[in-house]
């Protein structure tokens, strides 16, 4: 009945919460370890030098 339906809704609602809780959780510990390897090897992660816009286009050829 009736009361199953809340019970389901109120179970489904906590396991939900707890695995999205889990997931951020994951997630975040996951960016922390990632980010300290980038701080602790600068030199595997060289910023790229900055190229103009029309470095990065192909000439225009219009069709007729």
């Amino acid at each position: 009945g009736v009361h199953r339906q809340i019970l389901f809704t109120t179970v489904g609602w906590f396991a939900g919460y707890y695995l999205c809780k889990r997931m951020e959780y994951m997630h975040a510990k996951l960016d922390r370890e990632l980010f300290e390897y980038v701080r602790h090897h600068p030199e595997d992660f060289k910023a790229a030098e900055k190229r103009r816009i029309g470095e990065l286009l192909e000439d225009f050829h219009p069709v007729r």
